[in-house]
Parts: structure tokens; sequence; C-alpha cells
């Protein structure tokens, strides 16, 4: 029988040139602590009147999978570093710590490596998230602002056992998240979205790898009460059928947060809301990093802007007002967005 043709490899061939389209080169940096290489791609050349962003991705193969649909869009208004994460792509350490700070610690140092100064900006997805948030806590100094995207930084170890997730423990969250046969990660792919593909080759699915160490260090003995409060405006968006990270993981993040935090909740979406409702993730980033705008004043919109609560209606015009080239300062808001 003919080897089965790897289509992760086609992709990665595709996403490879769609990112050098997109002003962006592949570039590994040895960390210099005796093990640690990241690789990551980064700006041909990076420009100080640019914001600088970091895009974070979750479980899978690599970066450029998670982020290709925002490559455009920000590539041209910031100076864009999609990081791989250790154990992703191409990167990699010897070292035993596998622990979300490290992970984050380790992505500064190789920005510090590459020269990149000033404050900025982190976009966490999933596995992503619990690392953007780790780095926010660790460098407020040099964090502005923060988007944690389906992550449930809030989860507690106990959460397993008290029936908060599908699964009953840490052994079969892995069997799941960390899929090792083609139907387990099929049974994934059925939990990460609302409407799954119908049919995935199993020769696809094949070639993705464990990473049990990462889940395990990010669950194992997590408790609310240990985790720090992060100082940075915050976004915080979700999916509402997620099944990976419930919505409740999402409410418990904006309470921890308070008004610092506004959350966006998306309809019809489950835990890959970055692709299945694309468009509305990236309006909703766009708002929060690019338009920099709060609600037109009104005495409504000021109580509402308190409670954290604001209708769809009003979001939207919000970023036509942008568009219109009205002006104001911050604020904190929470939106849910219809399809």
């Amino acid at each position: 029988m003919a080897r089965c043709f790897s289509l992760t490899a086609s992709r990665d061939r595709f996403y490879r040139y769609t990112y050098a389209q997109s002003g962006l080169r592949s570039i590994s940096t040895d960390l210099g602590d005796g093990g640690t290489v990241m690789h990551c791609w980064v700006p041909k050349a990076h420009r100080p009147s640019k914001p600088t962003l970091i895009l974070l991705h979750g479980f899978g193969a690599n970066a450029m999978w998670q982020w290709s649909d925002l490559l455009r869009p920000f590539a041209s208004r910031c100076n864009l570093y999609i990081p791989d994460l250790l154990f992703f792509g191409d990167s990699y350490t010897s070292l035993p710590d596998r622990s979300e700070a490290f992970q984050a610690r380790c992505v500064m140092r190789l920005l510090e490596a590459r020269g990149v100064a000033g404050r900025l900006t982190l976009v966490g997805l999933s596995y992503g998230g619990f690392v953007g948030y780790s780095a926010a806590a660790q460098f407020p100094d040099r964090v502005e602002r923060v988007v944690i995207c389906s992550a449930g930084v809030c989860l507690e170890e106990k959460d397993l056992k008290e029936g908060l997730f599908p699964v009953a423990d840490l052994d079969e969250a892995a069997s799941i998240l960390l899929p090792q046969t083609p139907e387990k990660l099929r049974m994934l792919v059925r939990l990460s979205f609302v409407k799954p593909a119908r049919t995935m080759p199993s020769c696809f699915l094949r070639d993705f790898i464990d990473k049990r160490e990462l889940l395990q260090a990010i669950i194992r003995d997590r408790k609310l009460s240990e985790l720090p409060k992060i100082t940075q405006p915050t976004l915080i968006i979700w999916g509402d059928q997620d099944q990976i990270f419930p919505l409740e993981l999402a409410h418990r993040l904006k309470s921890h947060l308070g008004e610092n935090a506004q959350l966006v909740v998306i309809r019809n979406a489950g835990h890959a809301a970055n692709m299945e409702k694309a468009k509305e993730f990236y309006r909703h980033l766009k708002a929060f990093l690019i338009d920099s705008l709060p609600l037109p004043s009104s005495p409504l919109n000021q109580n509402k802007t308190r409670a954290g609560i604001i209708t769809v209606k009003e979001y939207d015009q919000h970023i036509r007002a942008d568009a219109a080239g009205k002006h104001r300062g911050g604020g904190v808001s929470t939106s849910e967005a219809e399809t």
C-alpha cells in the first residue's frame, strides 16, 4: 500500500508561503541557557513607530496553523511576532521545567534576544492564554495589554472531579486534549467545534504529537486562590459552547480581574472560536487592539460600562464611531456577538 500523503506537511508549506508574503520571516534563536531554542515568525523590519503584538498559539502542530487568518490585517499595523512555544514546531528545550511560567519567560527572553524593546500586547489562544497570562503577571512593565481567548486560567484541579468538564481526572483529560490515535483526535475536534468537519483522514490526524507534560503542569494542584491578578487592561474572548474550557471559566476570570477586564462571548462557537467565527473574532480583537475607543458618552452607556455589559448594537455602533473618527478615553465592557 502506498505511503499516506502528509497533509500537514503540505499545509505547512502553504502557511510558510502565506507568512512570508505577509512580511514575516522565520528565525530560530538559542536562548543561551544550555538547551533552549525557540522558533518565531518575526517582521522582516521592526518599526519602532508601530505597536508590538505577540500571538501565542494553543495545542496543535505549530503556531502557523492557528493565526493565519490574522496575518494580513495585523502585520500591516503592528510589529507581529508569532513564536512556536516549546515542544511545538521547531522550538525545544532540554531543561526539565514544563510550566507556563517557564514558557512565558522563554518568550520574553526570545523577544529580548531579538532586540524588541518597549511595551507590547499579548494575545493567547487556549494554552497560549495560560502562557500570556503568566507573562503579564511576571513582566507587568513590559506587557501593556492582554487578550485571553478560550483559556481556562481560572480553572482548579478540583473542577475535574466536580463535573465542570466532560472528563473526571487529569489522565482522561490528557487522553482527549493530547490524543494519541486518530479516533481520540476526532473526539477532540468534535469537542472543539460546534460544527466539526464531517470527515478527517487518519493520516492527517496521525501527524499530531503528545504534549502530556505541558497539560499536567497547568492543571495539577491548580488553585484559583494562588492565581495572581494581572493589572493590564484585558480582553476575554470565549465561545458560548466551548466544551474544552466551559464558559463558566470565562465569567470566573472576569470576576477575578474585575473592572479591568472586558468579556466578549461569541454565540454558536466552541473552543475554536477563532476558526469557527473568524470575522467576529477579528472584529473584537481589532476593537480592543487597534481602535482603543470607549463607548460614546451617555448616561445609559456609562451605567452599562460600569456594569461591564453592552449590547451587540451598541458595540457595533462603537466600532462604526471609530471609523467616523471619533475619539474618547479608555473603558471596560462585556459584549455578546450574535451571528
